[in-house]
């Protein structure tokens, strides 16, 4: 957030400026660093009219901050100073966001503290789990190669996540097309169409596939702004419930469960767990602590609750495949192998092939199911036209041949 100050410098010239922060506290520390003497501060409120439009359209991205992180690991690579890097880095950043965000953390490393630390004050950009590695590099003098692993790791996971939107997005373009062509020929086109056979209905017997598009359109072109209003109310309301905390755990239960796509979901959520728990105990994270930000990292509520089940086992003396194999979700290999992992001493190496086995498992079961989608669609589709055609021409034949 952005804070309006008022200081006077050690030579005694006044600076009326403003600064980008997390708080009023780190702000003035910042400032202080600098060697100001701060008169007054106060956050710098915008109206809906002064919003910073850039700021707007411009919000960072995974591959923004994957950009950023390789690029700070390259700079630490070259001897140069991390406040040195951080302030070229936020000079060359295209976006207007990332670009304070940068600035802000030069500000408070310049101030003393540690780039970790400085990262945490935007957990929606780096998360625990980004801020926990850089905090282990930062203590064993490996932040380079620390921060390499990171980008490394993040460009994996935008990999994953991209593969998955163009499986889904031909898909989801032809359903959406659908909708929208079939929308417009019941609302203007059929109404013309039918009324030919409306009036031919006393003297023909219509086919009933016919006598089923007459009702359809009658009844969509009666009811169209109730069923508009209809829609838009159940929209808000399943997606106000799935805001709920007891709606966003039955979607997380749906996503495992779904035929087909659920068991997608499962070995993409198993391969995240290991390999974010693999890299966690390599870099030198407290195994209870690597369980957490697993548990928090995953992004279900299902493998969140096992997972902290799993750390509170450990930490009553116990062990993490003691609480995996009592849950199905958790596939026997996952949990004979951390098993095996646990009783040699090498649980990070055990959850590498683990991780390695699922992506590779879940990469292939999405490129079957699009594959599979398309002709599924283009059968549905030449089902429904055929179904519209003949509604239309037997009645069309039949009334000719009458004639």
């Amino acid at each position: 957030m952005d804070f309006k100050y008022k200081a006077q410098t050690k030579t005694g010239d006044m600076i009326d400026s403003k600064i980008n922060a997390p708080n009023e506290m780190e702000a003035i520390k910042v400032l202080q660093a600098r060697g100001y003497l701060v008169l007054s501060i106060i956050q710098d409120k915008k109206s809906l009219f002064n919003i910073d439009v850039n700021d707007l359209f411009s919000k960072p991205k995974t591959k923004d901050i994957v950009a950023f992180t390789r690029q700070l690991s390259t700079l630490i690579d070259a001897d140069m100073p991390l406040a040195a890097g951080l302030r070229t880095l936020a000079k060359q950043s295209e976006k207007p966001a990332l670009r304070k965000v940068i600035a802000s953390i030069t500000d408070q490393v310049e101030s003393g503290s540690s780039l970790s630390a400085s990262l945490s004050a935007y957990p929606e950009l780096f998360g625990s789990f980004y801020v926990k590695l850089v905090q282990s590099g930062e203590i064993t003098g490996k932040l380079q190669e620390t921060l390499l692993y990171l980008a490394d790791y993040l460009e994996r996971a935008q990999g994953i996540s991209s593969k998955i939107r163009g499986a889904l997005a031909y898909p989801a373009f032809i359903l959406f097309a659908l909708l929208i062509v079939g929308g417009i020929i019941v609302v203007y086109v059929l109404p013309q169409l039918l009324s030919i056979f409306k009036e031919a209905g006393g003297t023909m017997k219509l086919p009933i596939t016919t006598v089923f598009l007459i009702w359809f359109t009658d009844f969509i072109n009666s009811y169209i702004v109730q069923i508009l209003i209809g829609s838009i109310i159940a929209i808000l309301g399943i997606w106000r419930y799935i805001k709920t905390p007891k709606g966003h755990r039955y979607l997380d239960i749906l996503k495992v469960k779904i035929p087909g796509l659920g068991q997608v979901s499962k070995k993409l959520y198993i391969a995240r767990i290991a390999e974010s728990l693999s890299t966690l105990i390599k870099s030198g994270i407290p195994i209870l602590d690597g369980i957490k930000i697993t548990a928090d990292l995953v992004g279900n509520d299902i493998y969140r609750e096992i997972l902290l089940q799993a750390e509170e086992n450990v930490r009553s003396g116990g062990l993490i495949s003691q609480v995996l194999e009592q849950h199905e979700e958790m596939p026997p290999l996952m949990t004979s192998m951390v098993a095996i992992g646990e009783k040699t001493g090498k649980l990070d190496f055990m959850l590498d092939h683990v991780a390695k086995f699922y992506k590779t498992e879940s990469y292939e079961t999405i490129q079957n199911i699009s594959t599979l989608i398309e002709p599924v669609l283009v059968l549905v589709l030449g089902f429904g036209v055929a179904v519209l055609v003949s509604s239309v021409l037997l009645p069309i034949y039949s009334m000719v041949g009458a004639g």
